[in-house]
C-alpha cells in the first residue's frame, strides 16, 4: 500500500537532546521531519483555516526558482484566491486526506496521490469539505515562456494512473513517475516522483544546472549531498541549489521514494536570476 509522510503536531519533550540533522550550508539543506512541528507553521493571506510549513523559498545565493510549502488544510479550510503572483505556475499533490480542487467550472476531487498542474493566470480554488485534515505539497515557480511553444494546459492527475518508468541499465532498481514528458518543452519545471528498490543507487554523482527540492515520501537512504553522506528518512527534505554534486544508496528493508522537483528545458539566464531579471 502506497503511504505518504507528514509533519507531526506539537513539540519534543524538554528531556530531548539537540542532536538532529538539519543542516545549511551554502550548496545544499537538509531539514529533517523532526524539526517540522507546528511550531514553524506560517498562516497565508487568503487562506482560511489552513496553516503551511514553508520548506524552500527563493533565497539570493542558493536556490533561486521555486517555492515548495506543506500545507495542511482544515475542515471547511481553503482558499479563492490561493495564488497571489500572476506568473507563478504550480503543482499540487496530495499526501493526506480529500480535497475539492475547481478550476474554471471543472470541479476534482482530489484523494492521496492526487496531482494537479495550474498554469500561470488559471482561476483555481481548494477546499476541505470532509471531516478531517487534509495535507498537500504546494510547488511554486515563476513560470518562463519559450518562443514558439505555448504556456501549458492544467490538468489533473493520481499517481496511481501512472507506471514508473525504470531508468537504464538499472533493472527496475531506480525509477522515476513522470507526470510530464520529457520532451515536452512547453514545461519549464516537473513535479516527479522517484523509487528506488532496497539497494538501488544513483551511481555516479549527479552534477547540473537543475535546483532539485527532494521531500521523502517514503523509506530512507543515504544520501550523498556536495562532499558529505547524509542519513535521510521518511518525511525529511532536501534542497540543492544547481551544480550540487549528488547520489544515493536506497537504504530498505522497504522502497525509498521522493517526492522531486527540478526546473528543464530553459536557456541559461545571462541577466540575473528570472525573478530579478523579467
Amino acid at each position: 500500500m502506497t503511504s505518504y509522510a507528514a509533519p507531526r503536531d506539537g513539540l519534543p519533550p524538554q528531556t530531548t537532546l539537540q542532536t538532529g540533522r538539519a543542516i545549511f550550508t551554502n550548496s545544499y539543506a537538509v531539514i529533517p521531519r523532526g524539526v517540522m512541528t507546528d511550531i514553524v507553521t506560517s498562516l497565508l493571506p487568503g487562506w482560511a483555516k489552513t496553516r503551511a510549513w514553508i520548506i524552500a523559498r527563493p533565497m539570493t545565493g542558493f536556490s533561486e526558482t521555486f517555492s515548495q510549502y506543506i500545507l495542511e488544510l482544515e475542515p471547511g479550510g481553503g482558499s479563492t484566491t490561493p495564488e497571489p503572483e500572476a506568473q507563478a505556475e504550480g503543482v499540487l499533490f496530495v499526501t493526506d486526506g480529500r480535497l475539492t480542487l475547481v478550476i474554471g467550472t471543472a470541479v476534482h476531487e482530489l484523494a492521496p496521490g492526487g496531482y494537479a498542474y495550474l498554469p500561470p493566470g488559471t482561476q483555481w480554488t481548494l477546499h476541505n469539505a470532509g471531516a478531517k485534515p487534509a495535507r498537500l505539497h504546494w510547488i511554486r515557480k515563476l513560470y518562463e515562456p519559450a518562443p514558439g511553444w505555448p504556456i501549458p494546459e492544467a490538468f489533473v492527475t493520481n499517481e496511481q494512473h501512472h507506471t514508473p518508468a525504470s531508468m537504464p541499465d538499472t533493472q527496475g532498481r531506480w525509477a522515476t513517475t513522470r507526470f510530464i514528458a520529457n520532451d515536452d518543452l512547453a514545461h519549464d519545471m516537473q513535479v516527479n516522483i522517484v523509487t528506488f528498490q532496497p539497494g538501488g543507487l544513483i551511481p555516479f554523482e549527479e552534477t547540473h544546472i537543475m535546483e532539485h527540492g527532494l521531500y521523502v515520501l517514503e523509506g530512507r537512504a543515504v544520501y550523498m549531498l556536495n562532499k558529505d553522506w547524509v542519513e535521510v528518512e521518511t518525511g525529511d527534505f532536501m534542497w540543492l541549489r544547481a551544480y550540487c554534486p549528488q547520489a544515493c544508496y536506497a537504504a530498505g528493508p522497504g522502497p525509498f521514494r521522493y517526492l522531486l522537483y527540478k526546473d528543464i528545458n530553459r536557456h541559461a539566464n545571462l541577466r540575473g536570476t528570472f525573478s530579478h531579471a523579467r
